[in-house]
């Protein structure tokens, strides 16, 4: 059976019908009360201020570079490339980019002595160079047996770390702007530090000029040994091209080699009247 419509006259208005879901929805958002301001504050903080990106951690627990800052160019690099290639290019007169010195790598070593022996020591070294240097060093081999200093060969006579790369330019940045300044009574490296072929050493007594290493935790001092290896083929572009990275070299000593004389003392020699009666 179809469905008719059925039309109204125009004289008849329908009544009007209140809308109940409306009225009681506004009736109850007159009825609550505001939010107090302060738990706005808090709600808006924890909004806008998301939890940071915690950086990755080794087996042991140490944080290690992050990879997204490892695919940054770091700023000793880049001056290196803006501003060094050209001085050095133009002060010995190179005609291949390829003839320009630069910085091939960086080991680090730390001889532990008496705590090679130790495993809680040798941990303990382990855990502070990887911290300063940021890449977990490896294990240094006796090549040979030396009874007076009853090593046995095969032992563990200390530690060592190659740096290469962004992390290179990073130890090297730090090493400069604030583990030499801060050592005590510094006055400059020694620049007659060189080895003939390009390659600059520099040893420090004590690994707490470091941030990483807080000044609180006692034990002992440990020291270490840290070699940057061009690849210039004389001293005197080396010392140019770490001098245009910032190492602090002493204006105080002079850059020729001088041999030192032993200072001798009065018992060193002998009176004309010894032995004599």
């Amino acid at each position: 059976m179809a469905a008719t419509a059925v039309t109204l006259p125009s004289s008849l208005a329908p009544f009007p019908v209140a809308n109940t879901a409306s009225s009681s929805r506004n009736r109850c958002s007159l009825l609550r009360s505001p939010p107090p301001r302060r738990t706005l504050r808090v709600a808006a903080s924890a909004a806008a201020e998301a939890p940071p990106k915690l950086p990755p951690t080794s087996p042991s627990g140490i944080v290690l570079v992050d990879p997204t800052e490892a695919q940054k160019v770091h700023r000793l690099k880049a001056a290196y490339d803006q501003k060094v290639v050209a001085l050095i290019t133009e002060e010995f007169g190179y005609t291949n980019v390829h003839q320009v010195p630069k910085i091939e790598k960086i080991v680090v070593n730390c001889g532990l002595g008496a705590d090679a022996g130790n495993s809680k020591g040798l941990e303990a070294a382990m855990k502070d160079l990887a911290m300063i240097t940021g890449q977990w060093p490896v294990k240094t081999k006796a090549k040979k047996s030396v009874a007076s200093f009853k090593i046995r060969e095969g032992n563990t006579i200390g530690i060592a770390v190659t740096l290469r790369g962004r992390v290179m330019f990073n130890f090297l940045d730090r090493l400069i702007n604030l583990g030499l300044p801060r050592t005590m009574d510094f006055l400059g490296v020694n620049p007659n530090s060189f080895d003939g072929h390009g390659n600059y050493s520099i040893g420090l007594r004590d690994q707490g000029v470091f941030p990483e290493i807080p000044y609180e935790v006692g034990g002992k001092k440990n020291g270490m040994d840290v070699c940057i290896i061009t690849t210039a083929k004389t001293d005197n572009e080396a010392l140019r091209l770490l001098t245009l990275l910032g190492m602090p070299f002493s204006e105080q000593i002079k850059s020729s080699v001088a041999i030192r004389k032993k200072r001798l003392k009065s018992h060193h020699f002998m009176s004309k009247g010894r032995g004599r009666r």
